[in-house]
Protein backbone atom coordinates (compact mmCIF):
# COMPACT_ATOMS: atom_id res chain seq x y z
CA UNK A 1 0.00 0.00 0.00
CA UNK A 2 2.67 2.42 -0.03
CA UNK A 3 2.77 2.71 -3.63
CA UNK A 4 -0.39 3.34 -3.46
CA UNK A 5 -0.26 6.42 -0.96
CA UNK A 6 2.90 7.86 -2.73
CA UNK A 7 0.67 8.18 -5.77
CA UNK A 8 -2.60 9.69 -4.34
CA UNK A 9 -0.01 12.23 -2.88
CA UNK A 10 1.81 13.16 -5.99
CA UNK A 11 -1.48 14.28 -8.11
CA UNK A 12 -2.14 14.75 -11.60
CA UNK A 13 -0.55 11.18 -13.59
CA UNK A 14 0.73 10.35 -10.10
CA UNK A 15 -3.37 10.52 -8.43
CA UNK A 16 -4.50 8.28 -11.50
CA UNK A 17 -1.51 5.85 -10.71
CA UNK A 18 -2.46 5.75 -7.24
CA UNK A 19 -6.21 5.04 -8.42
CA UNK A 20 -5.68 2.12 -10.41
CA UNK A 21 -3.04 0.66 -7.47
CA UNK A 22 -5.96 1.00 -5.23
CA UNK A 23 -8.25 -1.13 -7.14
CA UNK A 24 -5.58 -3.81 -8.34
CA UNK A 25 -5.02 -4.00 -4.53
CA UNK A 26 -8.49 -4.65 -3.81
CA UNK A 27 -9.29 -6.44 -6.53
CA UNK A 28 -6.37 -8.98 -5.49
CA UNK A 29 -7.10 -9.02 -1.87
CA UNK A 30 -11.14 -9.53 -2.19
CA UNK A 31 -9.90 -12.75 -5.00
CA UNK A 32 -7.60 -13.66 -1.50
CA UNK A 33 -10.14 -13.70 1.52
CA UNK A 34 -13.20 -15.10 -0.82
CA UNK A 35 -12.40 -18.56 0.01
CA UNK A 36 -11.84 -17.70 3.58
CA UNK A 37 -15.08 -16.09 3.84
CA UNK A 38 -17.01 -19.07 6.60
CA UNK A 39 -20.09 -19.53 5.12
CA UNK A 40 -23.41 -21.14 7.33
CA UNK A 41 -24.93 -24.32 5.56
CA UNK A 42 -28.89 -24.24 5.32
CA UNK A 43 -28.87 -27.06 8.06
CA UNK A 44 -27.21 -24.43 10.69
CA UNK A 45 -29.36 -21.85 9.37
CA UNK A 46 -32.41 -23.53 10.13
CA UNK A 47 -30.83 -24.77 13.50
CA UNK A 48 -29.95 -21.38 14.67
CA UNK A 49 -33.29 -19.60 13.72
CA UNK A 50 -35.76 -22.31 14.06
CA UNK A 51 -39.47 -21.82 12.67
CA UNK A 52 -38.35 -19.51 10.12
CA UNK A 53 -39.38 -20.23 6.29
CA UNK A 54 -37.18 -19.24 3.30
CA UNK A 55 -38.22 -15.65 3.14
CA UNK A 56 -38.43 -15.04 6.74
CA UNK A 57 -34.66 -16.43 7.16
CA UNK A 58 -33.50 -14.41 4.32
CA UNK A 59 -34.57 -10.99 6.00
CA UNK A 60 -32.78 -12.01 9.03
CA UNK A 61 -29.60 -12.89 6.92
CA UNK A 62 -30.51 -9.34 5.01
CA UNK A 63 -31.09 -7.45 8.04
CA UNK A 64 -28.16 -8.73 9.96
CA UNK A 65 -25.32 -8.01 6.98
CA UNK A 66 -26.92 -4.60 6.43
CA UNK A 67 -25.90 -3.98 10.18
CA UNK A 68 -22.41 -5.00 9.77
CA UNK A 69 -21.65 -3.10 6.77
CA UNK A 70 -23.31 -0.38 8.35
CA UNK A 71 -20.91 -0.47 10.89
CA UNK A 72 -17.63 -0.56 8.95
CA UNK A 73 -19.16 2.47 7.35
CA UNK A 74 -19.46 4.62 10.68
CA UNK A 75 -16.27 3.32 11.51
CA UNK A 76 -14.40 4.66 9.00
CA UNK A 77 -16.69 7.75 8.28
CA UNK A 78 -15.62 8.35 12.04
CA UNK A 79 -11.84 7.87 11.59
CA UNK A 80 -11.92 10.42 8.30
CA UNK A 81 -13.26 13.46 11.10
CA UNK A 82 -10.05 12.80 13.19
CA UNK A 83 -8.01 16.40 13.32
CA UNK A 84 -5.72 14.43 11.57
CA UNK A 85 -7.55 11.64 9.05
CA UNK A 86 -5.50 8.58 8.40
CA UNK A 87 -4.27 7.56 4.98
CA UNK A 88 -6.86 7.43 2.72
CA UNK A 89 -6.48 5.02 0.25
CA UNK A 90 -5.54 2.24 3.09
CA UNK A 91 -8.99 3.92 4.83
CA UNK A 92 -10.68 2.72 1.13
CA UNK A 93 -9.07 -0.20 1.01
CA UNK A 94 -10.10 -1.35 4.20
CA UNK A 95 -13.73 -0.66 4.13
CA UNK A 96 -14.55 -2.20 0.37
CA UNK A 97 -12.55 -4.79 1.57
CA UNK A 98 -14.26 -5.45 4.93
CA UNK A 99 -17.55 -5.20 3.44
CA UNK A 100 -17.20 -7.46 0.20
CA UNK A 101 -16.33 -9.94 2.96
CA UNK A 102 -19.74 -9.49 4.66
CA UNK A 103 -21.10 -9.09 1.57
CA UNK A 104 -19.89 -12.29 0.15
CA UNK A 105 -21.03 -14.63 3.22
CA UNK A 106 -24.44 -12.95 2.62
CA UNK A 107 -24.62 -13.56 -1.44
CA UNK A 108 -23.54 -17.14 0.11
CA UNK A 109 -25.92 -17.99 2.62
CA UNK A 110 -29.17 -16.86 0.50
CA UNK A 111 -28.05 -19.25 -2.28
CA UNK A 112 -28.39 -21.68 0.56
CA UNK A 113 -31.58 -20.08 1.52
CA UNK A 114 -33.29 -20.81 -1.73
CA UNK A 115 -31.23 -24.21 -2.77
CA UNK A 116 -29.34 -22.62 -5.13
CA UNK A 117 -25.90 -24.30 -3.88
CA UNK A 118 -23.50 -24.40 -6.90
CA UNK A 119 -21.82 -27.34 -7.66
CA UNK A 120 -17.93 -27.79 -6.91
CA UNK A 121 -15.07 -27.65 -4.52
CA UNK A 122 -14.27 -24.66 -1.77
CA UNK A 123 -12.89 -22.82 -4.25
CA UNK A 124 -15.18 -23.29 -7.19
CA UNK A 125 -18.32 -21.99 -4.97
CA UNK A 126 -15.90 -19.02 -3.50
CA UNK A 127 -15.53 -18.09 -6.80
CA UNK A 128 -18.84 -18.18 -7.72
CA UNK A 129 -20.18 -16.55 -5.18
CA UNK A 130 -17.89 -13.70 -5.81
CA UNK A 131 -18.59 -13.52 -9.45
CA UNK A 132 -21.93 -13.49 -8.32
CA UNK A 133 -21.48 -10.17 -5.65
CA UNK A 134 -19.46 -8.59 -8.55
CA UNK A 135 -22.43 -9.01 -10.95
CA UNK A 136 -24.84 -8.23 -8.62
CA UNK A 137 -27.09 -11.09 -9.28
CA UNK A 138 -27.97 -15.06 -8.31
CA UNK A 139 -26.02 -17.92 -10.18
CA UNK A 140 -27.39 -19.59 -12.92
CA UNK A 141 -26.55 -23.18 -11.70
CA UNK A 142 -27.40 -24.09 -15.74
CA UNK A 143 -23.82 -22.62 -16.89
CA UNK A 144 -21.03 -23.97 -14.26
CA UNK A 145 -18.31 -21.49 -14.31
CA UNK A 146 -14.74 -23.27 -14.30
CA UNK A 147 -11.93 -22.19 -12.24
CA UNK A 148 -10.17 -20.56 -15.27
CA UNK A 149 -12.95 -18.87 -16.47
CA UNK A 150 -13.79 -17.23 -12.80
CA UNK A 151 -9.90 -15.83 -12.58
CA UNK A 152 -10.23 -14.44 -16.41
CA UNK A 153 -9.91 -11.22 -18.35
CA UNK A 154 -13.89 -10.65 -17.91
CA UNK A 155 -14.66 -11.58 -14.47
CA UNK A 156 -11.62 -9.54 -13.50
CA UNK A 157 -12.89 -6.74 -15.82
CA UNK A 158 -16.31 -7.19 -13.73
CA UNK A 159 -14.48 -6.77 -10.52
CA UNK A 160 -12.51 -4.10 -10.82
CA UNK A 161 -15.25 -2.06 -12.18
CA UNK A 162 -17.61 -3.12 -8.96
CA UNK A 163 -14.32 -1.68 -6.87
CA UNK A 164 -14.54 1.43 -8.66
CA UNK A 165 -18.32 1.90 -8.29
CA UNK A 166 -18.00 1.34 -4.58
CA UNK A 167 -14.77 3.75 -4.46
CA UNK A 168 -16.73 6.31 -5.84
CA UNK A 169 -19.58 5.54 -3.75
CA UNK A 170 -17.92 5.67 -0.50
CA UNK A 171 -14.87 8.60 -1.05
CA UNK A 172 -17.75 10.96 0.32
CA UNK A 173 -17.31 9.07 3.35
CA UNK A 174 -13.59 9.86 3.88
CA UNK A 175 -13.77 13.60 3.62
CA UNK A 176 -13.54 15.29 7.11
CA UNK A 177 -16.14 17.15 8.37
CA UNK A 178 -18.64 16.84 5.38
CA UNK A 179 -20.37 13.39 6.10
CA UNK A 180 -18.72 11.18 8.93
CA UNK A 181 -19.72 8.13 10.46
CA UNK A 182 -23.51 8.77 10.54
CA UNK A 183 -23.63 9.29 6.33
CA UNK A 184 -21.21 6.02 6.05
CA UNK A 185 -23.15 3.53 7.86
CA UNK A 186 -26.48 5.14 6.13
CA UNK A 187 -24.67 4.39 2.69
CA UNK A 188 -23.16 1.17 3.39
CA UNK A 189 -26.93 -0.13 4.79
CA UNK A 190 -28.27 0.35 2.08
CA UNK A 191 -25.74 -0.43 -0.71
CA UNK A 192 -26.12 -3.85 0.99
CA UNK A 193 -29.60 -3.82 1.27
CA UNK A 194 -30.17 -3.42 -2.64
CA UNK A 195 -27.08 -5.80 -3.40
CA UNK A 196 -29.37 -8.33 -1.89
CA UNK A 197 -32.53 -7.74 -3.29
CA UNK A 198 -31.32 -8.22 -6.31
CA UNK A 199 -29.26 -11.25 -5.37
CA UNK A 200 -32.68 -12.75 -3.92
CA UNK A 201 -34.80 -11.60 -6.68
CA UNK A 202 -32.80 -14.12 -9.05
CA UNK A 203 -32.76 -16.70 -6.39
CA UNK A 204 -36.39 -16.89 -5.86
CA UNK A 205 -36.98 -17.57 -9.48
CA UNK A 206 -35.71 -21.26 -9.70
CA UNK A 207 -35.72 -21.60 -5.32
CA UNK A 208 -35.76 -24.95 -4.62
CA UNK A 209 -38.27 -26.24 -1.69
CA UNK A 210 -36.36 -26.96 1.49
CA UNK A 211 -38.03 -30.39 1.33
CA UNK A 212 -35.57 -31.70 -1.29
CA UNK A 213 -32.23 -30.49 -0.15
CA UNK A 214 -32.33 -33.31 2.48
CA UNK A 215 -29.49 -35.25 0.86
CA UNK A 216 -27.43 -31.55 0.67
CA UNK A 217 -24.26 -32.85 2.42
CA UNK A 218 -22.43 -30.12 4.65
CA UNK A 219 -20.82 -27.38 3.33
CA UNK A 220 -16.66 -27.59 3.49
CA UNK A 221 -15.20 -25.06 5.37
CA UNK A 222 -12.00 -22.62 4.76
CA UNK A 223 -9.10 -24.05 6.56
CA UNK A 224 -8.05 -20.91 7.84
CA UNK A 225 -11.33 -18.64 7.82
CA UNK A 226 -11.28 -14.56 8.12
CA UNK A 227 -10.74 -13.80 12.01
CA UNK A 228 -13.14 -11.97 13.53
CA UNK A 229 -17.20 -12.51 13.75
CA UNK A 230 -17.67 -13.44 10.59
CA UNK A 231 -19.36 -16.65 11.60
CA UNK A 232 -21.64 -14.89 14.22
CA UNK A 233 -25.25 -14.80 14.02
CA UNK A 234 -26.38 -12.55 11.53
CA UNK A 235 -28.36 -9.97 13.58
CA UNK A 236 -25.13 -9.22 15.44
CA UNK A 237 -24.80 -5.80 14.43
CA UNK A 238 -21.27 -5.62 15.03
CA UNK A 239 -19.75 -8.43 12.50
CA UNK A 240 -16.70 -6.99 11.01
CA UNK A 241 -14.54 -8.36 8.33
CA UNK A 242 -10.91 -7.42 8.93
CA UNK A 243 -9.00 -10.31 8.39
Amino acid sequence: MQAVRDGMRKGGAGFGAGIRAVVLYIADRIIDIAPRVPVRDLATLRAQFPGLGPDQLADKLIAGAANATSTVGAGIGAAAMLPVPPAMPAELAAEITSVAAIELKLVAELHEVYGRRPAGNLGERSLAYLTAWTEERGIDLTKPTTLNAALGGQMKRELRQQIVKRMFRDLPNLMPFMVGAAVGAVMNRRDTRKLAEKVRTDLRKHAVAWEALSALPPLEQPAQPLPGPLGAAPEDPGADARG
